[in-house]
């Protein structure tokens, strides 16, 4: 779901920018926030394990039995601290971020060696997460971003959930997300990002395109809310 939002996006630009400069997703956290916001905020979702409940239960009866998408939605959302960044819950994912980050701002501030990652990595692992890997398989390792050159890229991922965020907050205000979820509607839910962010490309630049849908600049509390309502509930916490 997460590859399919970055595809449906790419695929969503207007044909008139084939070809130029703005064919393309407006930014790499743009380009994000859609493929977190099928990822979490669809496929995270309570409606969208009651859309997929009857396969589920059918295609693993054994394993799933007693189960329904109530359980199986707690099961999909369990808060608990993770050595991989891809399996890492919506709650602690961006600490898996920060953690980068710092590491890659040091590198490039030479304020610490490449050799020095490894430890660098457990320390911050056992302190932020309380996890730490006994592997560099499991630490510093398991990203390809580094062996590929791609530094700087991490921080889009926490860009993605904030814009994510805010962007389905006006979304809801217009369409009955739940609802359409829940029946496998998925066109209409196409259709607004069609006509709200995919179409541009590259035409706006992400801050500007940001207040062209939701009236105003990117604000972490739409997220921090969305974590706080969704998470209180599941765990009968107040947040």
């Amino acid at each position: 779901m997460h590859e399919g939002g970055h595809a449906l996006y790419e695929q969503g630009v207007d044909e008139k920018y084939e070809g130029t400069p703005l064919e393309g997703g407006t930014s790499l956290g743009i380009h994000e926030s859609q493929s977190r916001f099928w990822e979490n905020q669809i496929g995270r979702s309570l409606a969208f394990l009651k859309f997929i409940e009857s396969a589920l239960l059918n295609s693993y009866p054994k394993q799933l039995a007693g189960h329904n998408a109530k359980k199986l939605y707690k099961e999909f959302n369990k808060v608990k601290p993770s050595l991989i960044r891809t399996e890492a819950d919506e709650v602690t994912y961006n600490l898996h971020i920060a953690l980068r980050f710092e590491l890659e701002e040091a590198l490039i501030n030479n304020k610490i060696k490449v050799k020095d990652l490894p430890e660098i990595w457990r320390e911050k692992m056992q302190e932020y997460l309380g996890v730490m890997p006994k592997t560099d398989r499991e630490g510093v390792l398991q990203d390809v971003h580094w062996s590929h050159d791609l530094m700087g890229y991490f921080p889009t991922y926490t860009l993605g959930n904030l814009y994510s965020a805010q962007f389905t907050m006006v979304l809801k205000k217009e369409l009955n997300l739940e609802k359409l979820v829940e029946k496998g509607e998925w066109g209409e839910i196409l259709s607004w990002l069609r006509k709200n962010i995919h179409q541009y490309g590259a035409l706006y630049p992400a801050e500007e395109l940001v207040k062209k849908v939701t009236n105003e600049s990117l604000d972490s509390k739409y997220f921090l809310d969305y974590i706080k309502e969704k998470y209180s509930s599941i765990y009968s916490v107040n947040l």
